[in-house]
């Protein structure tokens, strides 16, 4: 895992990831550049053999932090969550792929409010004016 921080915080930030293909699925048995290091996984696209990249941007578009993983850790765990917010403040802007209430609630301990389209089925949350 790496993470970096290399720009100040301006209160508004937004949050994604993608996936980084090593290779393509037919070479994974011969490719040997990341053996041991890169993952199999599944995205919303299909199997890739690689990494994802969490990032996390400013307004004006400068990169906060970033932070690689194999694939078979979980996008949602708390602790990538956690260590890439951690001197976030303000508004972060994420999408449905930061649904947990779990991440919320380590997001807004910290004094991070994440916005985020909800569920059909899911209660709103009052917004600060």
């Amino acid at each position: 895992m790496t993470k970096f921080r290399t720009s100040k915080c301006t209160r508004i930030s937004f949050i994604d990831s993608t996936i980084l293909d090593v290779c393509h699925n037919r070479r994974i048995h011969s490719h040997k550049a990341f053996k041991g290091i890169a993952e199999r996984g599944k995205s919303s696209t299909g199997w890739f053999y690689g990494f994802k990249l969490h990032l996390v941007i400013n307004d004006k578009g400068e990169i906060l932090s970033f932070y690689l993983i194999p694939r078979n850790v979980d996008d949602r765990d708390p602790k990538v969550i956690e260590s890439l917010a951690k001197e976030l403040f303000g508004k972060l802007f994420g999408d449905k792929g930061y649904l947990l209430k779990k991440i919320s609630d380590i997001l807004y301990s910290k004094g991070i409010q994440l916005i985020k389209k909800i569920k059909k089925n899911m209660k709103n949350k009052l917004m600060l004016i």
